[in-house]
């Protein structure tokens, strides 16, 4: 960084800099051989920002590389929001801007092993909150959260199953800020390393002692994938031709794909019929997704509905968590030009109210999410505490097929699968469908972007609860302590500081009394 100094003198060079590094984890994502690159990719990003000849300078070096992230994170939305993107990367990335002064406050110069070991806390701490803001579903939801990037680590999951994919990110970027400082401060090596022996301690400590799933049982799950068709009407045949080659293989259910089914089927009875005649002929209970103006309530909804033998069971989850632009325009009043430069939403989608656990005709409790509410750890915490034995995510991706957008939402399935202690199958239209254990472990094979097929899961069940879903969020509580923790430190010693000292003590003043002079002397 030394070397690179004066070339970095300049605001615009510096400021392309940080946001060239703020895209590197990223990297970690799309490929599984690659997780191990998140535990370094923070690094340049790091080192920069501590270089800062100022606060101010810092905190915009985290804005730069926030803006950064964000669009590496969201490049596969560039066909649909066109320019829109490089706005809203702007804005979330902002939500780094206190988080680059935090480094720097920490890490800049050189710090002294006191301040390392603070700023092992405070600065995974700050990155938590930043996620913890983003993940909220109106500024776009949790993707791309950087724990996500190591849902094929066995003992990564091991440790979401304590602490959600909330702890993975905190020991990811404590990994970070402990490599930085090993590389760029010779004089506080020690704790650097020392950081890392935590990490290593705590990761073997999970793997140790926290609780595995037991299997005791199992069932048999087709998901039917019908590929890239246009019209309602032809994708409907597809999967209807695809269901029926499942007959006689002892289902227990059967998942179509997000908006597999175009109709409402109170609108549609003669559909309604040929889903619970395909029941009967396989023997086992479909669960599709209705994308289509409700026949019973004003407005569009996305719904997965449970078909049985005998039609439609009155089993029905409304998609509670909408995709921003995709599915709603937030304050269309206001930002409703965007329709005019990408592919958002003409009329927003209806929300549901709550969370629905459906009962199987064999006996199995099913909770269903629809799309990015995969991306949710709560959703699916939830459904666990309500007794779902299997989560099914239903989802489509055409649109972005050419990106590597359906690989990562597939991989999201494992995380949550290890967080609850239950399976789950990530069921799509099109796109990546996959299927993972109550431990996160992959279930068969992913069924591929170009695929058109019907495929059978055997999947194992597993009752118990895990820590995380016993104890929610309470690493993120823990974030909010340390920095409330750190915020009162520093109040009370700016307190001090602002605080004249005592006043020197002056002993009062001693009148010396003169003799008299007598006459004669």
């Amino acid at each position: 960084m030394k070397t690179l100094g004066p070339w970095l003198a300049s605001p615009w060079r510096r400021s392309a800099v940080a946001a060239l590094a703020g895209a590197l984890p990223v990297f970690a994502f799309p490929a599984p051989s690659l997780w191990w690159f998140a535990y370094v990719a923070l690094v340049p990003w790091i080192v920069l920002i501590r270089s800062a000849p100022t606060g101010k300078r810092a905190a915009y070096d985290g804005w730069c590389g926030g803006f950064g992230y964000m669009v590496a994170v969201h490049h596969w939305l560039l066909p649909s929001l066109n320019v829109f993107i490089f706005v809203l990367a702007a804005l979330l990335g902002a939500l780094w801007v206190p988080w680059g002064w935090l480094v720097r406050r920490f890490l800049g110069g050189v710090p002294g092993p006191g301040r390392v070991l603070a700023g092992l806390l405070v600065v995974p701490s700050a990155w938590l909150m930043v996620e913890l803001v983003r993940s909220w579903q109106g500024l776009g939801g949790p993707w791309g959260v950087l724990g996500s990037s190591q849902w094929q680590v066995e003992p990564a999951l091991r440790l979401a199953s304590v602490g959600g994919v909330w702890l993975l990110s905190f020991l990811v970027v404590a990994v970070n800020v402990a490599v930085a400082v090993l590389l760029s401060v010779r004089e506080s090596r020690v704790p650097a390393v020392a950081g890392i022996v935590a990490t290593a301690a705590a990761t073997s400590a999970a793997w140790v002692w926290s609780p595995r799933p037991d299997v005791d049982g199992r069932v048999r799950v087709a998901v039917v994938q019908p590929g890239v068709i246009d019209g309602p009407d032809r994708r409907f045949d597809r999967e209807e031709q695809l269901t029926r080659e499942l007959a006689g293989r002892g289902l227990d259910l059967i998942v179509w794909g997000e908006s597999s089914v175009g109709y409402d089927l109170g609108h549609r009875p003669d559909l309604a019929r040929r889903i619970a005649a395909l029941s009967r002929e396989t023997k086992a209970d479909i669960l599709v997704n209705v994308d289509a103006r409700r026949s019973d309530r004003p407005g569009i909804y996305k719904s997965s509905v449970l078909v049985g033998p005998g039609g439609l069971t009155g089993d029905r989850y409304d998609k509670m968590r909408l995709v921003p632009f995709g599915e709603y325009i937030p304050a269309r009043s206001l930002l409703g030009w965007v329709t005019s430069v990408g592919k958002a939403a003409g009329e927003d989608r209806r929300r549901g109210s709550e969370q629905v656990v459906m009962n199987v005709g064999h006996g199995l409790r099913v909770g269903p999410m629809v799309c990015f509410e995969s991306a949710f750890p709560d959703m699916s915490r939830h459904l666990a505490q309500d007794g779902a034995e299997l989560l099914v995510a239903q989802s489509a991706t055409s649109s972005f097929q050419q990106s590597w957008a359906p690989e990562q939402h597939a991989s999201l399935a494992a995380l949550r699968a290890a967080e609850s202690g239950r399976p789950m199958v990530h069921a799509t239209l099109t796109g990546v469908s996959a299927v993972y254990g109550p431990s996160g472990q992959r279930i068969g094979s992913w069924v591929g972007t170009d695929r058109s097929s019907s495929t059978v899961f055997e999947i194992p069940l597993a009752h118990g609860i895990t820590p995380y879903v016993r104890y929610g969020d309470w690493l993120v509580h823990g974030a909010i302590l340390i920095l409330a923790v750190w915020c009162a430190t520093e109040g009370v010693r700016s307190i001090r500081l602002r605080r004249p000292g005592p006043q020197p003590h002056v002993p009062p003043a001693r009148t010396v009394r003169e003799s008299p002079v007598r006459p004669g002397r």
